[in-house]
């Protein structure tokens, strides 16, 4: 998956949301097809077990419905039809959600909760041991990204107040691994696996931050339209449902599990090796009460503080939004950040919620 977002892609994306938002018709009442799509990327993987399993199709059926689960190519492009309404629903990394689709002005839940990266993002350097080290000097990263919102809480919690005496270089993430294995003055960077594999392998390399250190702060969701989940409950519980007992299957071990990894290593392009390395650095929400817990613990809610005040800063709520209070974020408690008469980002934990109680 390229969790990116490039600043002119942004722009189209946000055009999109606020062409959608403002032009779209309203969703219907409710219907039977719907489409799912991700991107390849370690913590939506398991769609792809779903779709050749016959998982997904059990459940839908289950609920009188029809879901498809499609692969997408481009990561900004599967979240730009979204936004247009050609999927009912697609896998982003929440920041992404928050500055797409909900600062465009698109209605947006969250209604499910993936896994969140647990060391799966790194911020490494050739010469430096420490964070501190960093002042004055460039770091290479996709702005706009994960990357970026990493650097930032690597210097806050390091001490370093003022993120502007860092210098971010943007480079894209196709170029980032073989820039920095073959420039020596590249120094410092920040990526993610499986990237970061042969970034580390340089001689001098160490890690000096990664998102283990800001668990929960990096998190992989599927967002939805809001009405859509409204008008159309059933959609929820049948992706849930399937994604839940997907999640058994991985974690019960044995042929089914095996079968279950291979058809995930088959669909990355990577090796046995490879997935393991990343399923050992995300950290997936395997039951439902965990992820619930998640989703309405308080602490969520000062995750989604750091997320939007980062956004705000780097410009990424539009050059319309006054204040990081311009956007409302409702968190699963029904807390809400920011505008409660501009809720552009809700998390809704209600099927998550039937999920725990055994009622999908």
């Amino acid at each position: 998956m390229q969790r990116i977002l490039r600043a002119a892609l942004l722009a189209i994306g946000v055009a999109a949301a606020v062409f959608a938002a403002v032009s779209g018709p309203a969703q219907a009442a409710p219907k039977k097809s719907f489409k799912i799509g991700y991107t390849i990327y370690i913590g939506f993987m398991p769609l792809a077990f779903m779709k050749q399993s016959g998982i997904m199709k059990k459940w839908a059926d289950k609920y009188g419905i029809d879901v498809e689960i499609i692969q997408a190519n481009d990561y900004v492009g599967s979240v730009n039809q979204f936004i247009a309404g050609e999927l009912d629903a697609v896998g982003v990394a929440s920041m992404d959600g928050l500055t797409m689709p909900a600062a465009g002005g698109v209605d947006t839940s969250i209604f499910l909760i993936t896994d969140y990266s647990n060391g799966n993002d790194i911020l490494l350097s050739k010469t430096a041991k420490t964070v501190p080290e960093l002042v004055g000097q460039p770091v290479y990263l996709l702005q706009y990204s994960v990357s970026h919102y990493l650097l930032n809480r690597a210097l806050q919690i390091n001490g370093v107040k003022d993120a502007t005496s860092v210098k971010t270089v943007n480079i894209s993430d196709a170029e980032i691994s073989a820039a920095f294995v073959s420039q020596a003055d590249l120094k410092h960077a920040v990526s993610w696996k499986p990237l970061t594999e042969d970034m580390l392998k340089v001689k001098g390399s160490s890690i000096l931050f990664d998102s283990s250190k800001i668990p929960g702060e990096i998190m992989d969701v599927f967002v939805a339209k809001s009405q859509t989940l409204k008008d159309n409950p059933d959609f929820a519980k049948a992706v849930l449902g399937a994604w839940y007992e997907a999640l058994a299957v991985l974690q019960g071990g044995g042929e089914p599990a095996k079968e279950m990894r291979a058809v995930m290593t088959s669909a990355m392009g990577t090796d046995e090796a490879g997935l393991q390395s990343q399923l050992d650095t995300t950290h997936f929400f395997m039951k439902p009460a965990d992820a619930y817990g998640f989703l309405t613990a308080a602490s969520t809610a000062k995750i989604w503080d750091n997320i939007r005040r980062f956004c705000f800063e780097q410009g990424l709520y539009g050059q319309g939004a006054a204040s990081v209070d311009s956007i409302g974020i409702q968190v699963g408690d029904g807390e809400v950040l920011g505008d409660k008469a501009n809720i552009k980002m809700r998390l809704d934990p209600a099927a998550t919620k039937l999920a725990t109680e055994g009622k999908l």
